[in-house]
């Protein structure tokens, strides 16, 4: 008898006996359990990990409105001005206050020696690396290019420049009637620029 039919003999008889039986059929229920509950927990496991990424795009996918609140709040705490800030990221002072009201866009390393000096959490960096926001109104703008900067001028930095001043002088506001602006011609072998100086007098609130 040559070993492979002694095998199949052998296996035979196994699979004739009773007990051989009992036992499959307690392993298959076992497997079953077993594959049932691997696959619960990991419905459960994939659950948890989209509940928690959820918290996190919550607390870290900020509205515009947030940021600045949060930017500004850090700042205050720290005690420090927009001018403070210039030796911290190599920027005028008017680009950090439009980075504060997300009206600029700050490369990785500008935005994370901004959270260091600021104390913020790391998450902010990302926010503050995002396309910044053209313009916090929604007027019809004209599609003249010249006439088109003077809207930019206002949308992009009214705010941050309104900033600036208040932290300067005080609150207060500008006097339309002082308001003046002179332009300048500056020579230039590529194309001569055009140089606007806006001034007028700041009037501090409760002093006039």
């Amino acid at each position: 008898m040559t070993a492979r039919a002694l095998t199949g003999s052998c296996w035979e008889a196994i699979a004739q006996h009773s007990a051989y039986h009992k036992l499959t059929e307690e392993l298959e229920q076992h497997l079953s359990r077993e594959t049932k509950a691997v696959e619960e927990s990991r419905i459960r496991v994939a659950a948890k990990i989209k509940t928690v990424f959820q918290i996190k795009l919550k607390d870290f996918s900020m509205a515009i409105s947030e940021i600045t609140e949060k930017l500004l709040a850090a700042k205050k705490e720290k005690g420090l001005s927009f001018a403070d800030l210039e030796n911290v990221l190599n920027r005028d002072e008017v680009w950090i206050a439009a980075l504060f009201y997300r009206q600029a866009t700050a490369s990785i390393e500008e935005a994370e020696k901004l959270a260091s000096a600021l104390g913020l959490n790391p998450y902010i960096v990302k926010e503050l690396t995002e396309p910044s926001v053209k313009g916090c109104l929604d007027p019809v703008i004209p599609a003249d290019p010249l006439i088109y900067r003077f809207y930019e001028i206002m949308q992009v930095y009214g705010m941050p420049m309104k900033a600036v001043i208040h932290e300067k002088f005080g609150d207060g506001i500008m006097s339309a009637i002082d308001f003046t602006l002179d332009i300048e011609k500056e020579e230039d072998p590529k194309g001569d620029r055009v140089k606007v100086i806006m001034s007028g007098k700041f009037l501090a609130y409760k002093k006039w």
